[in-house]
């Protein structure tokens, strides 16, 4: 009996141990990153879904909360920010990474670069090291977009209820062009300001893109030929979000990234396999 307690017992210290060395990088964001509805078999998928494959799940686990559609503005309104707050433990790592919402003209998500969107990331910075916490700041993905003439976008969530046709007459050029102005500058003047660490997404994504070029760089986002995928059968030309392959590719450079600016991390690395294991 007494062996039995004992092993019990060292089982539970055994246990409580290996919890203490968990790290959790928490992601907040937005459909970029964000998790996705998988019920239906949709391929679309947020780059927070794919990070985990990178890093040792026995050291390092990734608990995303970026929603689709959510600004820093929104995403602090409807206490989003709170339950990540309240999760976070002595050095633990909060990605934040926001700016597709907060350029949008809706009043609900709207902010504005060099104002109320940098004092909303500067909050979450703040917030994050009375926490512990170790903020880590990255300014918005690319969308791919390669049209000569640009196409109005006021609600990113919107292209989910198009089909192949309805952006099958936009002309394309070599050369990608930038949507998100100062929103993709701002991130950096904010981690600089208040020495928190940054990475550069914007040109990590925009160096992927255009080094795939306007047909490769297709294969990383939810754009599909009628009858070519079973879950979007009409087909669709959605240059922000993106597919398995894509959200893979994303994480496999942010995971590299995060290693370069926090060496620390890279001890917890893994290779390409778990990643290729994931992909379903």
């Amino acid at each position: 009996m007494k062996k039995i307690l004992l092993a019990v017992l060292t089982w539970l210290i055994f246990t409580a141990a290996m919890q203490q060395k968990v790290t959790t990088i928490f992601i907040i964001g937005d459909s970029t990153a964000a998790e996705k509805d998988l019920s239906k078999g949709s391929p679309e998928r947020g780059w927070g879904m794919a990070l985990q494959c990178f890093f040792d799940e026995a050291f390092i686990r990734v608990d995303n909360h970026a929603v689709n559609g959510r600004s820093s503005k929104s995403f602090l309104d409807e206490g989003r920010w709170q339950k990540v707050l309240d999760k976070i433990k002595p050095g633990d790592y909060v990605i934040i990474q926001f700016g597709h919402n907060d350029e949008k003209p809706n009043p609900a998500r709207h902010t504005e670069p060099g104002s109320t969107f940098d004092a909303n990331l500067a909050k979450f910075v703040t917030e994050t090291r009375q926490m512990g916490g170790i903020p880590v700041v990255m300014n918005p993905v690319v969308r791919r977009n390669f049209a000569v003439k640009a196409v109005k976008n006021d609600d990113d969530e919107a292209l989910r209820n198009t089909t192949f046709k309805d952006g099958a007459k936009i002309k394309e050029g070599d050369m990608l062009k930038d949507t998100h102005g100062l929103y993709a500058v701002a991130p950096r003047q904010v981690a600089d300001s208040l020495h928190a660490y940054f990475i550069d997404a914007t040109k990590i994504t925009h160096d992927l893109e255009q080094g795939l070029g306007v047909e490769g760089s297709k294969k990383l986002h939810m754009w599909y030929q009628p009858g070519e995928h079973p879950a979007v059968p009409d087909g669709k030309q959605d240059n922000t979000h993106y597919n398995i392959y894509g959200a893979h590719q994303v994480a496999k450079l942010f995971a590299d990234a995060l290693c370069e600016e926090i060496p620390l991390l890279s001890k917890y690395r893994t290779n390409d396999d778990p990643c290729k294991m994931r992909q379903k």
